[in-house]
């Protein structure tokens, strides 16, 4: 599963982005400007891919609605793109699709085990 050399090298396994543009335009109660960022994100997805991951995840750490202008107790959307993911039919990518898929409503701290396991990187998951 795992390829031989990655972008940078062998020494990385995992690679974090921020963006820092949503939260910071949904603390202004920007809207607009939240949506130019998520779609600037979006035109940026095919270059992300071309480094062939073993994992993308995409999800974000907390919510920050603009209406609200501040953090939020909100779920948050999470997408997980492996060849060992399962589709489900999820067409969006928002809180409420994410949320009917098949990761569902999950805590946080169970990322890191997911995205392992979709990289093929543990024996057995859950045991």
């Amino acid at each position: 599963m795992r390829r031989e050399r990655s972008l940078y090298g062998d020494q990385h396994d995992f690679y974090f982005l921020h963006v820092k543009g949503t939260d910071s335009s949904g603390e202004n109660a920007d809207f607009k400007g939240k949506v130019q960022v998520l779609e600037q994100v979006d035109r940026l997805l095919p270059r992300l891919l071309e480094a062939q991951p073993d994992v993308l995840a995409i999800t974000t750490d907390h919510s920050t609605p603009a209406l609200m202008a501040a953090h939020s107790w909100h779920p948050v959307p999470v997408l997980l793109h492996s060849p060992l993911v399962r589709s489900n039919g999820v067409e969006g990518f928002d809180e409420y699709a994410c949320s009917r898929g098949m990761l569902g409503l999950r805590p946080g701290v169970h990322l890191m085990g997911l995205a392992l396991a979709n990289a093929g990187r543990l024996r057995k998951f859950g045991a």
